[in-house]
């Protein structure tokens, strides 16, 4: 599982960073948070690929946040996409995204289906669930939670040695095989830890701090949450829903995640370290994303 954080910059872009958008290679499918202004072209410089993308889950409709949006449909059918697109959005998604698909000449060669999602939603996929809660942003706004299903159990060597496993036999069983030993057969599961958590991904969209999302990113592997502004600033950024980094980082701690990815940086920033350091001092595991980087998602 990797996340390629495609753009960082809060309302609109910069030289240094593009409008949000963040790309989620499950290994089955490429799921896209976000889709602001410039995110094809972030994809091209990037490692992951835009025909990819199976699923666009977007927080809200400031521009920021999905004007790039026209322009990855179009593309998309340019390039002679067949496979079926989802686009989820907050209660007015069917709306804004009908709209979308109207803009300009071009023929749609491929299926999209549109979803409006409320507060406390939850969707099932392939090998994975998404739960939304409520950001506190002056439009209708939606935080994410992107978890899979629990995993299974690690393989344990000691105790299929004293089952009397030998050899291959040791990989028949990691491959999910009965083996049989003298008059008795030994299961995969007998030689199994108990199932794992799956990887669980959140993301705040734009938000003042807010208790619904610190709920929502409950010991999440990785908690990807805006930080507009430095702790200087709060006061005004909280007006207009948006955190500062130590919110954000505060956040992360009462919530147990195991990473913090800060994001949605104001224009007034044109190096982040301050900000990242700023979390640090409350949550050691913060780190700035920064415009194409690609992070691998550890297994709990």
């Amino acid at each position: 599982m990797r996340l390629t954080f495609l753009g960082t910059a809060g309302s609109w872009p910069t030289k240094e960073r593009s409008a949000s958008a963040i790309a989620l290679d499950t290994e089955r499918e490429m799921v896209l948070f976000d889709c602001g202004e410039g995110t094809q072209r972030q994809f091209f410089q990037s490692s992951a690929s835009f025909m990819r993308v199976r699923r666009v889950f977007i927080t809200h409709f400031h521009g920021d946040h999905f004007l790039g949006l026209p322009g990855l449909i179009q593309s998309m059918s340019l390039n002679h996409r067949t496979e079926p697109l989802d686009l989820y959005g907050p209660p007015d998604a069917k709306e804004v995204f009908d709209q979308v698909l109207k803009l300009g000449y071009f023929t749609l060669r491929f299926p999209i289906t549109l979803h409006a999602l409320s507060p406390g939603a939850s969707v099932e996929l392939d090998g994975y669930s998404v739960r939304t809660a409520a950001a506190t942003h002056p439009v209708p706004s939606l935080a994410y939670r992107l978890e899979e299903g629990p995993k299974r159990g690690r393989f344990d060597g000691a105790l299929a040695r004293s089952l009397g496993i030998r050899g291959a036999d040791f990989g028949r069983l990691e491959a999910g095989e009965t083996v049989r030993v003298g008059d008795h057969e030994v299961r995969p599961e007998d030689v199994m830890g108990p199932p794992r958590l799956g990887r669980s991904i959140v993301y705040s969209g734009d938000t003042s701090p807010c208790g619904d999302i610190e709920k929502l990113a409950r010991r999440a592997t990785v908690l990807i949450h805006e930080a507009t502004v430095g702790a200087e600033l709060e006061d005004e950024a909280n007006q207009w829903g948006h955190s500062s980094a130590r919110q954000a980082a505060e956040l992360a701690k009462a919530a147990e995640v195991q990473e913090l990815f800060l994001t949605h940086f104001s224009s007034r920033y044109k190096e982040v370290e301050g900000l990242e350091s700023e979390a640090k001092v409350r949550f050691v595991e913060a780190h700035a994303a920064r415009d194409l980087l690609d992070h691998l998602v550890r297994q709990p």
